[in-house]
């Protein structure tokens, strides 16, 4: 086997995105369509289209390739799809309700017509055991296992493929849980087992069944899909590495992957945000709000001082993930948006979407509805016979029709409608950008917009300039830098425990005594995956006495034996405090709730080779007729032609193969050192 290769594949709701990177660093990708019906389809005919751009053949490709990381929408699609497995509960009796109860608030406090949502396990599948830990650790009732035994069989008897294990205070003691997984082994062998203590072991009853019974939800559609491609790849001689992109932003094995389901709902968009952390390296721009817009959604984050921030305060379709996850905010808005007229007769765009199948009116597979994509044709800013580098050819035609039946209600022109919905998906996405900045309290004019995914090189600009934002960055591999993104992302593995008590009754060898087994723990499970130097990251989940959220403190550089351990970590938690909410109080008491170690295995990132300098000016291949507040005669710039140094005046249209920018009147272009396009955009008046 050979290392000569490193594969990235992103898996989304309309492409598959593919980027391979050789020893010498030159960057071979491109897209092919999603096939949702089974990923790994669209996944291995993705393979095959790079082998042949490579001059090889798949066996070829593969033998010569040292690792893959993939990251997958197989859950997200479960969860949101509500087509996961079968799944039951086993809980602490008098605790089955607990999925219904929640927290005790709903999503729209002030919306008496909600409905209530519906668990993901009904309540006949929710079966209560006797046993009982208390807070402090010890037993309280003794697990019942004549009558676990029992519960199980009635869970096996109902068709249940996956059951969730969450008893009372299992963070303290996971004995019971632990004999449970052994009678579920014995009894229901074939059944996936999801165990609080090993998926959320924290205290909080909720998120923690809730994460597991999501665990438990997605994991079997997450497993056999992994075993699938796994079996694929080595019939074709596959020898290297596979390993999946994570919601936390690390890369880990099928097992562990397959094993923590509900930690692969964002693996996507998690690939996007470490391809923007190298950016931020590459050109030295630590300040970035990543902007990755796709065909059904826009995800937009933000790269502050050259990190982003980790949340556990996550949810999809409804349902709580208590994981820690990378902190992105979604937008239903994308290439495939639809545009209609809502009861009001109003013009609305998502957060439908076409989809894959059909797709886009101009992609010609079937569909009706007029969407974001077909307002870009029809405005001139795509190219009918040069989508896709050629291959595919858009259907005017079709899309003008689609287009004249949603402007004759609203008594406008075609040309005018399409003008609206671009108008309205740019605000949408520009409230996404607000949502992520100004509601933080964070200026987003003093950040550069990083834009990538197929759509936003499109909307890119003219967003920035709706948030006052002065630059735009675009990678050359914008078009799948989520894919590109993955081959610079670590391995990471963690491990946190509940430790609730009063800061200030610690001494310090008790706060060494907490992370030190934690550390162990964390180092000894990555050294069975990876073989390198392994480094390691302290936090302490922490709160004032009276709060019922906490907040992360880095312990990074803290001496934990040292005598003054503890109160340096509540003066850093005072800090952070204020950093986050602009007060803090030194006199209130500091609770510690949870400590975590990351154990984190750093991965060489893939070379990048320098673009062509250039020997001349840019010529335009062609002009377009396209709208940019008037029809406009712009030129047509292909983007592998513009050499390092080029600079163009707008209005222009850059071209490539798997993605389009636009830039207007006033914006100025410069083609940096990598090929990456560097624009400065003009104030708004």
């Amino acid at each position: 086997m050979s290392d000569r290769y490193r594969i990235g594949i992103d898996v989304g709701g309309t492409f598959t995105d593919l980027a391979c990177v050789d020893a010498a660093g030159a960057l071979t990708f491109l897209k092919t369509p999603s096939t949702p019906e089974d990923q790994s389809i669209g996944v291995m005919t993705g393979l095959g289209e790079l082998a042949a751009r490579l001059g090889l053949d798949l066996p070829g490709l593969l033998a010569r390739t040292g690792r893959i990381v993939h990251g997958t929408t197989v859950a997200t699609n479960a969860l949101l799809e509500r087509k996961g497995a079968r799944t039951g509960l086993l809980t602490t009796r008098g605790h089955r309700d607990i999925l219904e109860m929640r927290e005790g608030l709903k999503p729209e406090r002030y919306n008496l017509l909600m409905p209530p949502p519906e668990p993901l396990v009904p309540r006949d599948l929710r079966r209560p055991v006797p046993e009982r830990i208390g807070h402090d650790g010890a037993v309280v009732t003794g697990l019942d296992e004549a009558a676990l035994d029992a519960e199980i069989l009635r869970l096996k008897e109902a068709g249940v493929e996956a059951v969730a294990v969450c008893y009372l205070h299992s963070y303290r003691d996971a004995a019971h849980e632990r004999r449970t997984a052994e009678r579920l082994a014995a009894l229901m062998p074939d059944a996936y087992v999801s165990l609080s203590s090993d998926v959320l072991p924290q205290i909080k009853e909720y998120e923690r069944v809730s994460t597991a019974v999501v665990n438990a939800y997605v994991g079997p559609a997450v497993r056999r899909y992994l075993d699938s491609l796994a079996r694929r790849l080595a019939a074709i001689r596959f020898e290297g590495s596979l390993f999946i992109i994570l919601s936390q932003g690390g890369v880990a094995p099928l097992a562990e992957a397959a094993r923590l389901a509900a930690a692969t709902v964002l693996s996507g968009p998690a690939g996007g945000v470490a391809g923007s952390r190298r950016v931020a390296a590459l050109k030295g721009l630590p300040d970035l709000i990543p902007f990755d817009m796709g065909g059904t959604s826009t995800d937009v984050s933000l790269l502050e001082g050259g990190s982003i921030a980790l949340s556990a305060d996550r949810g999809l379709a409804g349902e709580r993930i208590a994981l820690r996850s990378l902190d992105i905010i979604s937008v239903g808005a994308g290439g495939g948006s639809i545009a209609r007229l809502d009861a009001a007769g109003i013009l609305q765009v998502g957060p439908q979407s076409a989809g894959a199948r059909p797709g886009p009116v101009c992609y010609g597979q079937g569909g009706q509805s007029p969407t974001v994509t077909d307002a870009n044709l029809i405005l001139g800013y795509l190219d009918a016979e040069h989508f896709l580098g050629g291959r595919r050819r858009l259907d005017a035609e079709a899309c003008a029709a689609a287009m004249d039946a949603l402007a004759a209600p609203l008594g406008t022109t075609r040309e005018e409608a399409a003008a609206g919905i671009y108008r309205l998906i740019n605000l949408k996405m520009a409230d996404g950008i607000r949502l992520m900045t100004l509601r933080r309290g964070v200026d987003p004019r003093r950040f550069a917009l990083l834009s990538f995914g197929g759509a936003a090189g499109l909307h890119a600009v003219e967003v920035a300039r709706e948030m006052e934002m002065e630059r735009v960055l675009v990678p050359a591999m914008a078009s799948v830098l989520s894919a590109w993104g993955m081959l610079n992302g670590d391995l990471r593995y963690e491990v946190a425990r509940s430790h609730l008590g009063d800061l200030a009754s610690l001494d310090p060898s008790a706060l060494a005594a907490i992370f030190a087994p934690l550390e162990e723990e964390a180092t000894a499970r990555l050294a069975a995956w990876f073989d390198g130097a392994i480094h390691v990251e302290r936090v302490a989940e922490m709160r004032y006495g009276e709060q019922i959220f906490e907040i992360e403190v880095s312990l990074d550089g803290l001496d934990l034996a040292a005598p003054d351990a503890v109160r340096e970590l509540e003066a850093r938690f005072h800090r952070r405090h204020e950093e986050l909410y602009t007060y803090a109080s030194p006199g209130q008491e500091v609770v510690l709730v949870n400590a975590r170690v990351v154990a984190v295995g750093a991965v060489e990132p893939p070379p990048l080779a320098p673009a062509q300098a250039g020997q001349g000016p840019a010529a335009p291949l062609r002009s377009r007729r396209a709208f940019l507040g008037g029809w406009r005669e712009v030129p047509v710039y292909a983007f592998a032609s513009l050499p390092s140094g080029t600079v163009l005046p707008g209005p222009a249209i850059i071209e490539a193969e798997t993605t389009t920018v636009v830039i207007g009147d006033g914006d100025t272009l410069a083609v940096d050192a990598f090929g990456w396009l560097d624009i400065r955009v003009r104030r708004s008046a």
